[in-house]
């Protein structure tokens, strides 16, 4: 099953994908959707989605799927490849951190990226958590998830670099696209392999299977819940394959004008063009005398 949040002449809707296009689902977007199943307390029933399906939805065009999760984590170095490029050795837990909701931007959204900053891809597979999981088990978080999507992970990293804090290079307002859409688990398994890719201008950059991931999607889940109660609509990234910019010799970071498509295979794709704009920042003397 594939769902998503869609724009109509009559605003946005979350809307399932079936045999003649889309159709509405009773609620603004996917956040909405899984909120209200939360609150209900009959849980995150795809099953149930097509029964609820209304109106068809001729002019429908995807935007981004989920504009406000509660949580957005991400797990760094989680593909072995990228691992050895990165020159560390293979890690015993997730290397994780966190993006805001505000991070987040639609699939075929521009970019609008600071100059003089070295903006870096991340093509990765994101988990969407359908039913709340606090300190789950394997099964139990497996159970958990609601669907799959696509995202890019965008990084400024001469600001990731700055300190040994990843936060200020990946918290960067609109620069995460997600989407196209969601599906479902039925219909997509991650757990046996699919392809993550990243294109830019056409040319491959990245490509490796979820069949080589570190710590695969119910690892994730089960290991973040732990210490952070996980609830429906919340967003898991699992990390990016081989490739990055700034792994390559010499480093080769995106620039204006670039097209940059992110792919999952049995997902979809994300293509978003890059526009560089200046950046106004705070003067040194004005940041230290504040």
């Amino acid at each position: 099953m594939r769902l998503a949040t869609v724009t109509t002449p009559g605003g946005t809707t979350a809307a399932l994908l079936g045999e003649r296009g889309w159709r509405a689902l009773p609620a603004p977007d996917l956040s909405a959707l899984l909120a209200a199943t939360d609150a209900a307390g009959t849980g995150w029933d795809p099953a149930t989605l097509a029964e609820q399906a209304g109106a068809d939805l001729p002019d429908a065009v995807p935007v981004l799927a989920l504009p406000r999760p509660g949580k957005v984590i991400c797990c760094g170095l989680n593909y072995g490849e990228h691992i050895q490029e990165t020159g560390r050795e293979l890690p015993t837990h997730p290397t994780l951190f966190a993006k805001f909701a505000d991070t987040l931007t639609g699939p075929d959204d521009e970019l609008a990226l600071a100059e003089g900053v070295q903006w870096d891809w991340e093509a990765e597979l994101a988990v969407v958590v359908g039913r709340t999981l606090r300190r789950a088990g394997r099964d139990e978080a497996r159970a958990a998830i609601a669907g799959y999507t696509v995202a890019n992970d965008l990084s400024a990293r001469d600001w990731q670099y700055r300190t040994l804090q990843w936060l200020q290079g990946k918290a960067w307002d609109a620069t995460t696209p997600v989407g196209p859409v969601v599906v479902t688990p039925d219909e997509l398994d991650p757990f046996a392999g699919v392809d993550v890719i990243c294109r830019i201008n056409g040319e491959e950059v990245q490509r490796d299977s979820t069949r080589t991931l570190v710590f695969d999607c119910a690892d994730l889940l089960a290991y973040v819940s732990t210490f952070a109660t996980l609830r429906p609509g919340d967003l898991v990234l699992t990390g990016t394959p081989g490739g990055v910019g700034v792994a390559r010799d010499p480093k080769r970071f995106l620039a204006d004008g670039d097209v940059l498509e992110t792919e999952v295979a049995g997902i979809g794709t994300l293509r978003n063009t890059v526009r560089l704009t200046p950046l106004t920042t705070l003067s040194q003397e004005d940041s230290h005398g504040a």
